[in-house]
């Protein structure tokens, strides 16, 4: 049996009795905003980003044991250690170097004794030249008609930091050509996607670092059959962005291009790689993609560097430390209040919960509580007609606010109750953060609110590709913190594992079935073979 940790630490003995003080009636948080200084003491200004957390269940003292915290983990220096190629992925035995994918600064970056920024640089050549190509129609699809869209096949890490910030980015798209995911092995997704496209103007990217994803190989297959029942040569339609010498290779598969993606940089932090670059730099064109890349850079140069009270993703990490391993909450949500966000909460939920959802440290010892929490969103004021009575009245959970100070679309300044429609966006943005706050009390119970339910708001100034960059950055940098506060390793996922291996059983039960129309279920359990007769039976029998 493995042991328990035991952190030994005075300063998580301090924290966990620090908040039993919080926890009184008079720590409640419509009492702590109201102290002298709230504001100026926990609010932070950098790198174009505005963060509050003076609406979190903090004071003065939690924070400083939170800073000693994060001291005597020496989580600064780890990060140092992360961006300069030593290999933090400890249990893979890999770096991790998403940073040196958005590293303008020339200095090599050394893994193994080797430089890997030439190799860096050459992708992004590479990206930079075949998306002019074909934005300009000068690559074009087998009739020789230039793309109208790209459909980018891939899961998880492979689609969805991409999608986030193609969607957060749309407004800057000539339209010239339009970009569409396919992630789901469901037929139903590629049913959707087919309505939406022509199969003469259609590019599609095909991502896996292995290339050895069921789904992605499932949806890849079927985009063969469909380009080949329509007199089309898929090699003239595909691209690949995979790891060199996978099977997904151009020396091992014809597609018009491939891209080399590292294994120095996990799927869910490759959104500055080719998994990123490719599709991006076709949809907005290259120069957008490294306006995004040099935002990130900023914001990563900004959690290296900035001491531990003034470094943003950092005082981020220990709120979410202090939230779940302290105050034990076990949900968060993501409420941007912009619509163009909207793919923000999706991504981060992998981001965090695949990286730090772990019950054990680097060296193999059991947490005392599993790490973690759960990760959701939708965007403001949506959120607030689909779940804000739990938010206000039922089980609490902490919340990131996110502000966009100037929108994009500014031309429609009409009133409604004397107000823009930007301006109603933020009447609410600035009263439901108050609102979790202070509660409010009510002769009638169903109509009480208990109030203290913590919040952080986030402000940038507009969606530019720079902020975009520097948003991604935070939230991955922020991540990376809290794993180093736990002592775990985010850039391991073998969680994933167990359910991949169970599937490919009941594949191979499939797969027999397919051949000899005689075979009989049996060697599952008997719940796993009602479901595979009632797949094959096509209806539900009683």
């Amino acid at each position: 049996m493995t042991a328990k940790i035991n952190f030994g630490l005075s300063c998580i003995e301090k924290l966990n009795k620090h908040a039993t003080l919080i926890n009184c009636p008079e720590n409640h948080l419509k009492n702590l905003i109201k102290t002298d200084g709230r504001f100026e003491g926990f609010t932070l200004h950098g790198v174009n980003i505005f963060y509050d957390y003076s609406r979190q269940r903090v004071d003065v003292e939690a924070m400083n044991l939170l800073f000693e915290l994060a001291e005597k983990k020496k989580v600064k220096q780890q990060f140092s250690d992360m961006v300069a190629g030593q290999k933090v992925n400890v249990t893979e035995n890999r770096a991790a170097l998403h940073t040196a994918l958005r590293d303008f600064s020339n200095d090599p970056v050394f893994m193994d004794g080797n430089n890997v920024m030439p190799d860096i640089q050459h992708v992004q050549n590479d990206i930079k030249d075949f998306s002019a190509k074909i934005r300009s129609g000068s690559l074009t699809g087998s009739t020789k008609k230039p793309f109208k869209h790209i459909v980018v096949i891939g899961i998880g890490g492979s689609n969805l930091g991409t999608e986030f910030v193609s969607t957060a980015l749309s407004m800057f798209s000539d339209r010239k050509i339009e970009i569409l995911y396919l992630s789901n092995v469901d037929i139903h997704h590629f049913g959707e996607i087919l309505s939406k496209i022509n199969h003469e103007t259609t590019l599609w990217i095909i991502i896996s670092k292995s290339y050895t994803t069921s789904e992605t190989k499932a949806n890849e297959t079927v985009v063969r059959e469909y380009l080949k029942s329509n007199g089309l040569d898929p090699s003239k339609h595909i691209v690949t962005v995979t790891s060199k010498g996978s099977p997904g290779d151009e020396t091992a598969l014809s597609n018009r291009k491939t891209f080399h993606m590292f294994d120095f940089v996990g799927g869910r932090f490759s959104v500055s790689s080719a998994v990123g670059g490719v599709p991006l730099s076709i949809y907005l064109g290259y120069d957008m993609f490294e306006r995004i890349l040099k935002g990130a850079n900023e914001m990563d140069q900004h959690a290296r560097n900035e001491p531990v009270e003034n470094n943003l993703p950092m005082i981020a990490a220990l709120i979410s430390f202090w939230n779940i391993s302290i105050l034990k909450y076990t949900a968060m949500a993501i409420i941007p209040y912009a619509s163009p966000l909207s793919r923000l909460a999706p991504h981060i939920q992998q981001l965090f919960m695949e990286s730090n959802g772990k019950s054990v440290t680097r060296d193999g010892k059991t947490l005392n509580d599993p790490a973690g929490y759960i990760i959701f969103g939708e965007p403001g004021t949506n959120a607030q007609h689909s779940f804000f009575q739990l938010a206000h009245q039922g089980n609490p959970f902490p919340i990131d606010f996110i502000g966009v100070v100037k929108p994009y679309y500014d031309k429609f300044k009409c009133h409604s109750n004397g107000v823009t429609n930007h301006q109603e966006l933020w009447a609410n943005l600035i009263s439901q953060p108050e609102a979790l706050a202070t509660g409010k009390q009510d002769k009638h119970p169903a109509k009480c609110f208990e109030g203290n339910r913590p919040s952080s708001t986030i402000l940038i100034e507009e969606l530019s590709p720079e902020n975009i960059g520097r948003l991604l950055a935070f939230y991955e940098a922020k991540t990376v913190f809290e794993a180093f506060l736990w002592d775990i390793n985010p850039f391991d996922q073998f969680g994933v594992e167990l359910g991949k291996t169970m599937a490919s059983t009941y594949r191979k039960e499939i797969a027999s079935k397919n051949k000899d129309s005689n075979y009989e279920f049996g060697k599952s359990n008997a719940i796993s073979n009602f479901y595979l007769k009632t797949l094959f039976s096509g209806k539900l029998e009683e």
